[in-house]
């Protein structure tokens, strides 16, 4: 597999609706390219604007999809949120969105449920794309958000999540999100931030995805 400069895997290959490995760095299509890398270190926010510091966030790719990696909080019991900007300085892009969840306590309870206090109608606010992480060191947050054609100023724009967060109260919760910004303006920026507090530690990863 090919290599970027700092030793980040260059290209990956998406081939019906899956990713694999592409040793021909030549051959770019469908190809899951790495943007940019912002690290935690007791952030209040970790925003991806379009145009700042080397983020690409418009229509140089049709998909872009987000890595969370070990996203740890300084508060417990709090959700890791996303805000979407649709033009202006505010992450107010108007969102609505649906949430269940899968879980497993340590204490060998099971579920799987649809939560619709972690749904969104028509909010402007952050919305939660977990449930209630805490704060020891074998709890946080890892997993994806994809969002879909963020530069489109004729439709709206599509976003979906899956991640893996231990909650406060030692449960593996295995969280969907998806849904939409209901606005026809482009989105140009990402900000992701906990509910309340910082996020303590970890990494978010923006790839772009090339038609496939």
């Amino acid at each position: 597999m090919g290599r970027g400069p700092v030793g980040e895997p260059a290209i990956i290959k998406y081939v019906n609706n899956s990713l694999a490995s592409v040793d021909d760095v030549s051959n770019t299509d469908g190809a899951m390219i790495l943007i940019k890398t912002l690290t935690a270190s007791s952030s209040a926010t970790l925003s991806f604007v379009n145009g700042t510091s080397d983020v690409v966030l418009d229509n140089t790719y049709p998909i872009y999809k987000f890595v969370f990696n070990n996203i740890h909080p300084s508060a417990n019991d709090v959700d890791f949120e996303v805000g979407f900007r649709d033009g202006g300085s505010s992450y107010d892009a108007t969102k609505t969105d649906t949430y269940f969840v899968a879980y497993h306590a340590e204490g060998g309870a099971t579920g799987l449920t649809y939560d619709g206090g972690e749904d969104v109608a028509q909010g402007t606010g952050f919305t939660p794309l977990n449930h209630s992480t805490g704060t020891d060191n074998d709890q946080g947050v890892s997993g994806e958000m994809w969002l879909f054609s963020p530069s489109s100023t004729t439709y709206v724009k599509h976003y979906m999540s899956r991640v893996n967060n231990y909650h406060a109260a030692d449960y593996s919760f295995d969280v969907y999100k998806a849904g939409y910004c209901n606005v026809t303006a482009a989105i140009d920026a990402v900000q992701f931030k906990m509910g309340s507090g910082n996020i303590d530690a970890g990494t978010i990863k923006l790839y772009g995805i090339k038609d496939s």
